[in-house]
């Protein structure tokens, strides 16, 4: 089995149980030594587990998220010292791992000693969020000649015949984003997300999960049957800066 293929099967399962979970969780946030520690937690309560690398300038992201990723900046966490955690680690993680990465970590790596070092970490796939598919080839040939996946975005504003493109290109699942704008902007989920899930579940072969502005057991609810699972991230992060437990908290988002 290919590494991608761990996140597919995993979220299947999970979608047949009731709905898949995806915590999202900065790495080395709250603290670098307690990293693994809080892997752990949140693994617990997860199908697959999305790990976000730290960088200075994630678009994409909200004021949540940013707090997190400068936290993490300033004690020294980065993308190599990430998979060199994990690879000490990586006996003790079965939960399928995603790193979600900008652009340039990854190309500051390197593709090729890239591809080797995840797959030896345990990591099944990447998001890359400013990465545009036409512009994806080189990194999705360095990837996939290990295993790993690239997962592919798709939003509410996305083409018809895009849509139909970038699920048949994705692995591991399809990331919908629900919301027109940021992570963790504190958005209503708007009225016509089923609608649109159910879309793009009919147009991809892959499991789907939704993302952004998911962050209570009533969103979790809404969206079961219209998504394979959910990928809770802004909220999940807060749980930690509060210093709570995030056990408790992906728990309550499971049970009635």
């Amino acid at each position: 089995m290919q590494a991608h293929e761990r996140i597919t099967e995993a979220l299947q399962r999970g979608a047949a149980e009731g709905g898949a979970l995806v915590p999202f969780m900065t790495a080395g946030y709250p603290e670098p030594d307690t990293f693994i520690e809080t892997l752990h937690a949140v693994a617990e309560h997860a199908d697959v587990v999305e790990i976000g690398v730290p960088f200075s300038d994630p678009m994409a992201d909200g004021m949540t998220i940013q707090r997190s990723s400068f936290a993490a900046i300033e004690k020294g966490v980065s993308l190599r010292w990430i998979l060199e955690t994990l690879t000490e680690h990586r006996e003790d993680i079965d939960t399928p791992l995603v790193l979600m990465s900008y652009l340039n970590p990854l190309l500051a790596y390197g593709y090729d000693e890239l591809g080797a070092a995840a797959l030896k970490a345990g990591v099944c796939g990447f998001i890359v969020p400013d990465l545009p598919f036409e512009e994806s080839a080189a990194f999705r040939e360095a990837m996939q000649a290990h295993g790993i996946g690239l997962v592919q975005l798709v939003t509410p504003a996305t083409p018809a015949d895009r849509l139909e493109t970038l699920c048949r290109e994705s692995r591991g699942f399809v990331y919908a984003v629900t919301i027109t704008g940021i992570t963790g902007g504190g958005a209503e989920l708007p009225a016509e997300v089923t609608d649109y899930l159910e879309n793009v579940s009919e147009v991809s072969s892959l499991p789907v999960c939704a993302g952004f502005g998911i962050r209570s057991r009533a969103d979790v609810e809404r969206l079961a049957g219209a998504a394979a699972g959910v990928i809770v991230g802004s909220a999940l992060v807060e749980v930690l800066e509060r210093g709570d437990d995030p056990r408790a908290f992906l728990a309550a988002l499971r049970t009635p």
